[in-house]
């Protein structure tokens, strides 16, 4: 006999709502940020050069620069690289809005290129399809943790002659063969929002190999200064300032980077449980066949799982995925959906003249998709009340 879904009228399968994330704060970077706040020094300084400082030795990247958020990130190395009116940039429809919204503010075109539907990340094999005299730069989106097939899209790049900007919101701490994400093209973006691999409330970093890059996105971040005018209020600084170009505001404050200085050490720590999590879905979801696995490693790339996405087979299921997310959330289990493909938005409908049936890879993944919780503070339990609660919703929604 089948349970009574919380969503019909049952107990749900936990009294507490799970939510979709939480961040994992401990003591110490909770003492660094009041130290921070006692020192006096609370904007961009000591601390935000420290945390690029230990970016870099965990990344392998030579240089790093600390700014707001992933969104300033990607924005600055596209300006950085001179991409703008005219050109042509090329990315994947399967992501956040930010990804598509820096490539239009720097006066270029977005243009999209559909998933593998194995990753649901770029799919290689059909970008050079997608390059013209127009292209300046390709951007390839690690989505959920998984980092994209980088080797042919870099030689697409170096054939073509186009910059790599990765978009790693989802990457830190993730390897594409022997190397960290972060230390493989010509700029790396992370995010370190809320919800991410790690925080610092508010943020994001760039990688990237030219000291030249990193000091014009640098330049950048803070209004177009001069180089000197960074350290205007330390003691060796000078009240004079030059604005050598239009720039941001962009720039990240010490409080954020007290606390990433800590996060950034625990990365691998954080991975292993995000890990420990996925496998422990994997064994119960294997069991059911409307219920599709995420992704998984591939021969060159290591899943840290920032998401833990499984597809329906709705053909096997009485109830779309937008009922099936609202039984888990009547089950006290948060989730999401990761991501409305950018082709669908009004905006990108209109400015790009695109419908329904221009990505069907990325349109089928979205159809089906859900993003279960999965971070570090979860317990074994906590899981298994997902497990749970995925498998009542399945044996009782089953065809």
């Amino acid at each position: 006999m089948t349970e009574t879904l919380a969503i019909d009228g049952g107990a749900p399968v936990r009294q507490d709502f799970l939510p979709f994330a939480r961040p994992s704060i401990g003591e110490d970077e909770i003492r660094e940020v009041v130290d921070t706040l006692r020192s006096g020094w609370l904007t961009t300084g000591p601390r935000v050069k420290a945390f690029e400082e230990a970016f870099c030795a965990y990344t392998g990247a030579p240089h790093a620069v600390a700014v707001n958020s992933c969104t300033a990130a990607l924005h600055l190395s596209l300006l950085g690289m001179h991409v703008g009116v005219g050109d042509e940039v090329i990315t994947s429809p399967l992501t956040f809005a930010a990804t598509a919204n820096v490539i239009v503010m720097t006066g270029a075109r977005p243009v999209f290129v559909d998933v593998e539907e194995s990753t649901y990340n770029i799919d290689p094999a059909k970008v050079e399809a997608a390059i013209t005299r127009s292209t300046r730069a390709i951007v390839p989106v690690h989505i959920g943790g998984l980092p994209a097939e980088m080797e042919p899209v870099l030689k697409l790049a170096e054939r073509y002659d186009l910059r790599v900007v990765e978009d790693a919101a989802h990457a830190a701490g993730a390897r594409y063969g022997e190397r960290k994400v972060g230390s493989i093209s010509d700029a790396t973006c992370f995010s370190f929002y809320v919800t991410k691999t790690i925080t610092t409330g508010e943020g994001g970093m760039v990688t990237t190999g030219s000291q030249e890059l990193a000091n014009r996105i640098r330049m950048l971040s803070l209004h177009g200064l001069s180089k000197d005018a960074w350290d205007r209020y330390a003691t060796k600084g000078t009240w004079y300032y030059e604005i050598v170009d239009l720039g941001y505001k962009y720039n990240m404050s010490d409080i954020q980077a007290a606390i990433g200085l800590h996060q950034v050490r625990r990365i691998d720590e954080f991975t292993r449980r995000r890990r420990e999590i996925a496998h422990r879905y994997d064994e119960a979801f294997r069991e059911l066949p409307e219920i599709v696995l995420p992704p998984r490693d591939t021969e060159r790339s290591e899943h840290i799982y920032h998401l833990y996405t499984v597809r329906l087979d709705l053909d096997r299921l009485t109830i779309g995925r937008d009922r099936f997310i609202e039984a888990l959330r009547a089950e006290n289990i948060g989730t999401s959906v990761h991501f409305i493909p950018l082709h669908l938005h009004p905006y990108y409908r209109k400015q790009l003249g695109l419908v329904r049936g221009a990505f069907p890879v990325a349109e089928a993944v979205f159809d089906s998709i859900i993003s279960l919780p999965v971070y570090p503070g979860m317990s074994d339990a906590d899981a298994d009340d997902v497990i749970a609660a995925v498998e009542r919703i399945v044996g009782s929604c089953r065809r």
